[in-house]
């Protein structure tokens, strides 16, 4: 029943996309609903985009649009072609005039990341806002999807989208019948804080066969004490990674930044076995088409340690 459930909503998702892209074609107005439950309408597809955040700009290349990107910000490295698109800030500050001297059509809002003043100069201009933040792991081909009407891009969109769930899909079933490991991700140091079970990474660890020690905790983002992680006795440790593009996307890690202060509680399963691992933040942290390649990350270091703890 679940199987044919899942076809029959695949087919109404194909029929949608359908009948959007037939609308674009005899020019009825575009519209796609964005993160914050707003509906953006365009009168034809985007051809100008501005970019908000590292994730936003893989997204719009993902969904074949990245020849539509004529701004973006500072951490926008990935792929290649989005080094050579013009900054018009970072995290912290915008050009608004920048942007505005860019002339875009739409601009690509990182939900909970950007400035809240500088984007209401920018709506204010006139200019369509889309909000995006993919916050489980079906919600990034999910973005992509309307990404791909917005850009007049449907059927290379929905090819990408279908790779990637397909791709998640397989570490799913692969990993379905895993030894669970439990896992404790850090996300910062001072303070500690973690993810719960309805964050990306969270997906990510379940997906694996992993469970999150604080998956239960309300927040997202949790702030925990040493002492509990040491109570909850995580047979892996997780951090993300600062090195970025080129750096491996996982790696057996005990003195890393950020990990090297665990060495000394030997009391953790984790650290006396050396169960510590950095995980590429590229990978695991930006919420983009390439968290599939982070949680093959996350799977092949469990994986090393199911092997490990089997032959003790």
């Amino acid at each position: 029943m679940k199987r044919v459930c899942r076809r029959l909503v695949g087919v109404a998702m194909v029929l949608a996309t359908v009948v959007v892209a037939s609308n674009a074609a005899h020019g009825a107005p575009i519209r796609a609903t964005d993160d914050a439950g707003h509906v953006v309408t365009l009168a034809r597809p985007a051809t100008r985009v501005v970019t908000l955040a590292p994730s936003l700009t893989e997204l719009v290349f993902a969904a074949s649009g990245g020849a539509s990107v004529v701004g973006t910000t500072a951490l926008s490295d990935f792929p290649e072609a989005a080094r050579r698109i013009d900054r018009i800030g970072d995290a912290s500050r915008l050009d608004v005039e920048r942007v505005l001297a860019l002339k875009p059509d739409l601009v690509l809002v990182w939900q909970r990341g950007n400035l809240g003043r500088e984007i209401e100069q920018i709506g204010a201009a006139g200019i369509a806002l889309f909000q995006l933040e993919p916050r489980r792991l079906e919600d990034v081909p999910r973005a992509i999807e309307r990404l791909g009407v917005l850009l007049g891009r449907e059927a290379s969109a929905q090819r990408r989208a279908n790779e990637l769930r397909a791709q998640l899909e397989a570490l799913r079933s692969a990993h379905s019948g895993a030894a669970p490991v439990r896992v404790f991700h850090q996300v910062w140091q001072s303070p500690l804080m973690t993810v719960n079970r309805a964050q990306m990474i969270g997906d990510a660890i379940a997906l694996c066969g992993g469970r999150n020690v604080f998956g239960d905790l309300a927040p997202l983002v949790p702030v925990v004490s040493t002492e509990a992680v040491v109570a909850a006795d995580p047979e892996a440790i997780f951090t993300a990674s600062e090195e970025g593009v080129g750096a491996p996307a996982w790696q057996r890690a005990p003195d890393a930044p950020g990990l090297a202060s665990w060495r000394r509680h030997t009391q953790v399963v984790a650290v006396r076995r050396s169960w510590m691992f950095t995980v590429n933040g590229d990978l695991i942290s930006r919420q983009g088409p390439r968290i599939v390649e982070g949680v093959a990350a996350v799977c092949a270091a469990l994986d090393t340690v199911r092997r490990e703890r089997a032959i003790r």
